[in-house]
């Protein structure tokens, strides 16, 4: 079973979306930020997509808390 998708306390840069996309998908931080700078030369909404996943994916901290 794959692991949660939470922001991660440890491993962040900014926000920690990168980081709690490679756990999710089984990667290293530094290769999904790899993918995401590569993304941006792309045309598209990319900035807005990371803003967007900050506020709706929940922080490690309060992922637990909310817990069942």
């Amino acid at each position: 079973m794959a692991a949660a998708l939470v922001r991660p306390r440890n491993n962040r840069m900014i926000a920690g979306v990168c980081a709690g996309l490679a756990q999710r998908f089984g990667t290293t931080p530094a290769t999904m930020r790899v993918i995401f700078l590569l993304s941006c030369l792309l045309p598209g909404p990319q900035f807005l997509l990371y803003l967007g996943l900050w506020l709706f994916i929940p922080s490690e901290k309060n992922a637990k808390r909310t817990a069942w």
